[in-house]
C-alpha cells in the first residue's frame, strides 16, 4: 500500500463510503492518515454520574447492568436502552437510536467507558447514542475527527487503523532533511503520523503536532520563497532617478509627507530601478497616505516615459482615486484618465485613444482596465488597490497589459507582521506607520444598549451642526433577535429624534451599481445618515461623516472595528465612534478598552491576533494562502520562526530544491490544493 492508493482499496470503503470521503478531501490513503483528529476523547480521567453536569460532555466508567428489549416508538424509530451503575452505585441510562448493533455490543455484567453529551435530569441522568471503550484497552486517549454525514467516527478509526498496520517503512519516506530534524528537535515522521492518531498521552500528542505542523508551515515559507525568487526576472522596465526630479513632485503637494510615506516613496524608486521588476505592498492604516505614495510612484514611472494603471475595486473608489491623482499630478503635466463601466461607448473609445497613444500616463479604473478595448502605449507600473478584492486572474490580466511591469499593492487592512510575512510572502513590504500631522484622533466611546437612545441623541447634535454620520448593524435581514438589522433599524429610527434627517440603506445585497449610488448621494451630502451593514468598512472618503455608531460592536473583531472606525475622521473635524453592545462580559470589555485606548492600526491587530487567532485575518479574502490541516499561524508563532531560518538553510544549499525532490513536490502539492494560491510552483 503507498500513499496514492485509493481510498475505496481499502477493507469496507466502497463506492458510497468513497464518496463521502471525497466530499472532506480525501480520495487516497495518504489523504486519509493526514486527515488530523480535531480533539481527543481523555478516557483516563473519568467522572461519576453524579459529578457529569447536564448539557456538556463526559465519561463515565460504569458497568451495563440491564438492556431493556429494542422498543419500536412509531414507524422508521427503535429505540435500544441500556441501565448502567458506576462505581459509586449511581445509576445513569444509555440510550441508541436505531442503532441494533451499538446495543448489542456492550454486555450485562461487563465494565466500558461511556463518553458522550448528559442529558435527562438530576434524579435520572441519560447519555444517547455514546462512544464506548472497553475498560481493557490500554490506549485511553481517542481520536475525535471532522466527520460528514453518513460517515460515522467508527468507520474513520477503522480505516486510518488498516492504512497504518499495513503501512510499511516507505510509507513513512520522510521529506525533511536529516539535519534539520534534529537542529530543531523533531520526530520522525512515522512517530508523528502513528501518534496523532493513536497518541500514548499528551505528551505524544504535543511532540507530534509539532513535527507535522513544521512540515506545513516549512512548506509554506519554502513555497513562499520561490515564489518571490521566481518573480526576480529581469527588469524589463527598468527607470532611473535621474528622468525624475522628485523634488518637483515634491513641493507641489500641499502638505508634508510623513516619514513613512517618504520611507516608502524611496522603497518603490530604487525597485523600479533595480535589476528586477518590483513586487511591493504598501501596508498602511487608515488615512495613512496610500494614494500620495502611489502618486509618488506614477509620477516617477511617468517621468521615465511608462504609463501606469491603478486598479480599485469599485466605480466609486475609482473615481475618488481618479480626483486625487488629477489633483496632485495635473499640475505638473501628467494626465489621468478614468475608466469604468459606466463610461458610454463614445466616452470608452475617446480614453482609450489617448491611452494607447501615449497621451494619457496615469489610468485609474476598475475592472474594466482590463477589457480587451483597453490597450495601453507603455505600461511600466500596475497599481492594485485593496488586492484581496480582486481575483488571481483579474491581477494578472491587468499586469498583461504591458511587459513584465512594475507591481505595487496597496492595502489599509493593518496586519501583524508574523501574518504579513506569510500572506504577501512573495512581496517586499512598506509600511505606513505614522498618520498625517494634524488628524484629529477619532474618540471611542464603548456603551450598553441601555444608552442607546443617549447615543442616539449624540448623533442628532452632529447632524444639528451639518455633520454626517454612519450607523453599522452586522446583518440585513432578522434571522438572529439579538442583531439589529440594517431595513428595519433605519425604519425605527422614524421614531426617535433622527426622524427629521434624510437617511440611507448600504448593505451587501445590492448590486454594485446601487451602493455605488447610495455612496455617491451621501458623499453630495442628499444623505444625512447611512444605516449599512460592513460594506462601509473600506470605502469612499467622506470629509463631512465625523461620528459612526456600531450596534453589536463585540460580534466583531477588532481590526474589522478600526476599519469601520475609520469611515470617520478624514476631515477637519473632531469624530467620533460610539460601540454599542447589549451588555458587558469581561471579555467584550477587554476587547472594546482596545479600541478605546489605541488608534494604531497594527497595535490593534496584534491584540485581534491573540483574542480571536488568524483566522480574523483569513476569513474569506483572496489572500491566495494554502489551506493548513494543522498548522496554526496565530498559536504557531514561535515554530514558524524556527521553520523561516530552516527555509533559509535548505534554499541556500538548493536554491530550486532539486537535492530535495520529495521536499519540492510536497510544497507543490500544499500550494496546488488552493485555487487561489499565488502561482503554481
Amino acid at each position: 500500500m503507498t500513499r496514492e492508493t485509493p481510498i475505496n482499496e481499502l477493507k469496507g470503503v466502497g463506492e458510497k463510503r468513497a464518496q463521502l470521503y471525497k466530499k472532506m478531501g480525501i480520495s487516497t490513503v495518504g489523504d486519509l492518515v493526514t486527515h488530523f483528529p480535531r480533539r481527543y476523547i481523555d478516557y483516563t480521567q473519568p467522572v461519576s454520574a453524579a459529578e457529569a453536569v447536564i448539557g456538556e460532555h463526559a465519561v463515565i466508567k460504569a458497568m451495563v447492568i440491564r438492556k431493556s428489549p429494542a422498543a419500536r416508538i412509531r414507524q422508521g424509530l427503535v429505540l435500544y436502552k441500556i441501565f448502567a451503575e458506576d462505581e459509586t452505585g449511581e445509576r445513569f441510562t444509555i440510550t441508541y437510536y436505531n442503532n441494533r448493533f451499538a446495543a448489542n455490543a456492550v454486555e450485562v455484567g461487563a465494565e466500558y467507558y461511556f463518553s458522550g453529551k448528559i442529558s435527562g435530569n438530576l434524579t435520572r441522568k441519560e447519555m444517547n447514542s455514546p462512544t464506548v471503550l472497553s475498560v481493557s484497552e490500554k490506549n485511553l486517549l481517542r481520536p475525535v475527527y471532522p466527520l460528514t454525514e453518513g460517515l460515522t467516527l467508527p468507520m474513520v478509526v477503522t480505516n486510518i487503523t488498516e492504512v497504518l498496520n499495513s503501512a510499511d517503512d516507505s510509507f513513512f519516506t520522510d521529506m525533511l532533511p536529516e539535519n534539520i530534524r534534529h537542529e530543531y528537535s523533531l520526530s520522525t515522521l512515522e512517530y508523528a503520523i502513528r501518534s496523532i492518531h493513536f497518541p500514548k498521552d499528551d505528551y505524544a500528542v504535543k511532540i507530534a503536532r509539532k513535527r507535522l505542523a513544521f512540515d506545513e508551515l516549512l512548506k509554506l515559507q519554502l513555497g513562499m520563497v520561490m515564489l518571490k525568487r521566481r518573480s526576480r526576472t529581469a527588469n524589463s522596465c527598468k527607470m532611473t532617478e535621474e528622468s525624475a526630479n522628485m523634488d518637483e513632485f515634491f513641493s507641489a503637494l500641499p502638505f508634508e509627507l510623513t516619514g513613512a510615506q517618504k520611507r516608502a516613496i524611496s522603497d518603490i524608486i530604487g525597485d523600479m530601478c533595480g535589476d528586477s521588476p518590483m513586487n511591493r505592498l504598501i501596508q498602511g492604516d487608515v488615512g495613512s497616505g496610500k494614494t500620495a505614495v502611489a502618486a509618488a510612484a506614477a509620477y516617477f514611472a511617468a517621468k521615465n516615459g511608462y504609463q501606469t494603471a491603478l486598479m480599485a475595486p469599485t466605480e466609486i473608489l475609482a473615481s475618488q482615486h481618479y480626483n486625487t491623482l488629477s489633483e496632485m499630478l495635473g499640475p505638473l503635466g501628467i494626465e489621468v484618465c478614468l475608466i469604468t463601466g459606466s463610461l458610454t461607448k463614445k466616452q470608452r473609445a475617446a480614453v482609450s485613444e489617448r491611452l494607447e497613444a501615449g497621451l494619457c500616463s496615469v489610468a485609474v479604473g476598475t475592472h474594466a482596465l482590463i477589457s480587451e478595448t483597453t490597450e495601453f502605449d507603455r505600461l511600466g507600473l500596475v497599481i492594485t488597490d485593496e488586492q484581496h478584492r480582486f481575483g488571481v486572474n483579474q491581477r494578472a490580466a491587468l499586469a498583461g497589459k504591458g511587459h513584465d511591469p512594475h507591481k505595487l499593492v496597496m492595502s489599509a487592512t493593518p496586519i501583524p507582521r508574523t501574518l504579513a510575512l506569510i500572506i504577501y510572502g512573495d512581496l517586499d513590504i512598506s509600511v505606513l506607520n505614522e498618520l498625517p500631522k494634524g488628524r484629529l484622533q477619532v474618540q471611542t466611546y464603548a456603551v450598553t444598549a441601555k444608552l442607546r437612545q443617549r447615543a442616539l441623541g449624540f448623533v442628532k447634535k452632529q447632524l444639528d451642526e451639518g455633520r454626517q454620520g454612519y450607523i453599522v448593524c452586522p446583518m440585513i435581514d432578522e434571522g438572529d433577535p439579538e442583531l439589529a438589522a440594517a431595513k428595519n433599524y433605519a425604519e425605527n429610527l422614524k421614531n426617535t429624534v433622527l426622524a427629521p434627517y434624510k437617511i440611507g440603506i448600504l448593505h451587501g445585497k445590492m448590486s454594485a451599481a446601487e451602493k455605488d449610488g447610495v455612496m455617491s448621494a451621501f458623499k453630495a451630502r442628499e444623505i444625512d445618515l447611512l444605516v449599512a451593514t460592513t460594506v462601509v468598512e473600506v470605502g469612499v472618503d467622506v470629509p463631512n461623516a465625523n461620528i459612526i455608531v456600531i450596534e453589536n460592536a463585540d460580534r466583531f473583531g477588532l481590526s474589522q472595528l478600526h476599519q469601520l472606525r475609520g469611515r470617520v475622521g478624514r476631515g477637519q473635524y473632531q469624530s467620533h465612534c460610539i460601540l454599542i453592545v447589549e451588555s458587558f462580559t469581561e471579555e467584550s470589555r477587554q476587547r472594546l478598552d482596545v479600541m478605546k485606548k489605541t488608534s494604531d492600526g497594527f497595535e490593534i491587530s496584534e491584540y485581534d491576533l491573540k483574542f480571536r487567532g488568524a483566522g480574523d485575518f483569513f476569513g474569506n479574502r483572496q489572500h491566495g494562502l494554502p489551506d493548513l490541516k494543522i498548522a496554526d499561524i496565530a498559536a504557531d508563532r514561535e515554530l514558524l520562526a524556527d521553520c523561516r531560518k530552516a527555509a533559509k538553510e535548505i534554499i541556500d544549499s538548493s536554491p530550486d530544491l532539486s537535492e530535495y525532490p520529495l521536499l519540492r513536490s510536497e510544497t507543490e502539492e500544499l500550494f496546488s490544493r488552493n485555487n487561489n494560491a499565488a502561482d503554481s510552483l
